[in-house]
């Protein structure tokens, strides 16, 4: 009996085995379709949702297209304007003629240039935008600077020229080749400030004659060296000269309306001034001498349209009053203002009650 009952228990052991080992196999198996049922629904939930993602996605692509349709047909209005008025514009944006602008950077006409191809057409049409050229204190090589200038002489085709050459600014440059070509458009020239270090060969001939009147400014060697159209000029100023460089020029100018005059007192000429007639010059400027010894040569200079003069009161001498109102006597003018600089000796009410019954305004400083 107890043979036959471990019989038993061993064969129903060999029985149950297979069917616990099935169970788990199964269960593996249930679990895998399990997964994969929930990848089936995944994919088909992911389907979905890039269907309507690709659906607002070309929605938003149509609104986008819509979009930039009008802003394709959209007219800039400073774009409709017409090319004159445009022009002006450029021509506002710059310092007021004859004033030079500078040759590169942001307040350079070169500017305009790089906006966009229209108003860089428009710029480069427009001659006004490049007359005024100035090839003094610039932060850029002067060998460039020449380039440009040379470039602004052409593109302003038959615009009067407004020209600002300063040798002082870099020394050690044959500016002699420099101003020969800025010379070549000398019947162009209206303002001139010519200041240099070195002589200059004087140049060929005289400059042919313009309608239009002249600007210049001189320092003494560019008053030794340079020959302008002098009866043209209606304005000259003379920086650091002294009277026998400026006066030999005052003696051709018989259109002068403005005069201004920094003079260095010559130790070495004590000849008297001829007389100098300048019959149309209205307003006079007299920078302060190293001394009192200046009064010989205002007396040398007979305006009978003077109404306006500045003058320091050393240049009067002693006597300041005394030698204004000679002055005006040898020259019989009306003068209307009188500012009187550095005053020093004489009470400002003095002045005011000086024997100038035409002078309507006495300013002083």
């Amino acid at each position: 009996m107890h043979d036959l009952l471990s019989f038993k228990a061993t064969s129903a052991t060999r029985f149950f085995l297979p069917l616990k080992s099935t169970t788990k196999s199964y269960q593996r198996y249930a679990l895998g379709m399990s997964a994969l049922e929930e990848d089936r629904i995944r994919v088909a939930d992911l389907d979905v949702q890039i269907g309507d993602l690709e659906h607002r996605l070309r929605a938003l692509r149509i609104e986008k297209a819509l979009a930039q349709e009008r802003i394709d047909s959209y007219k800039y209005p400073v774009l409709t304007l017409p090319n004159e008025i445009v022009s002006e514009i450029f021509i506002h944006f710059l310092p007021i003629y004859p004033l030079c602008p500078p040759l590169t950077g942001n307040l350079s006409p070169t500017l305009l240039t790089h906006i966009c191809r229209k108003w860089r057409e428009i710029a480069l049409e427009t001659p006004a935008l490049w007359r005024a050229i100035s090839l003094s204190y610039e932060a850029i090589p002067f060998a460039r600077n020449v380039h440009i200038g040379y470039l602004w002489l052409t593109q302003s085709r038959y615009c009067p020229l407004s020209i600002d050459l300063d040798e002082n600014y870099e020394r050690g440059i044959d500016f002699t080749e420099v101003f020969a070509n800025f010379a070549l458009h000398r019947s162009r020239f209206e303002h001139l400030r010519l200041e240099f270090a070195s002589s200059l060969p004087a140049l060929e001939g005289p400059m042919p004659p313009a309608p239009r009147p002249i600007s210049a400014t001189l320092n003494d060697i560019a008053a030794l060296t340079v020959t302008l159209p002098w009866a043209q000029l209606t304005s000259i100023t003379f920086f650091y000269v002294y009277p026998s460089e400026c006066f030999p020029i005052l003696q051709q100018t018989s259109n002068l309306v403005h005069c201004c005059m920094n003079l260095c007192l010559d130790p070495g000429n004590d000849e008297l001034e001829p007389d100098i007639t300048l019959s149309r010059l209205e307003s006079l400027i007299l920078g302060t001498p190293p001394d009192s010894g200046m009064m010989r040569y205002l007396e040398a200079l007979l305006v009978p349209a003077l109404r306006s003069i500045k003058i320091p009161e050393r240049f009067l001498g002693p006597n300041p009053i005394e030698s204004l109102a000679s002055f005006v006597a040898k020259s019989g003018c009306k003068l209307e203002q009188v500012h009187v600089t550095s005053v020093t000796s004489v009470p400002e009410p003095t002045y005011c009650g000086a024997l100038l019954p035409t002078v309507q305004e006495f300013t002083f400083s």
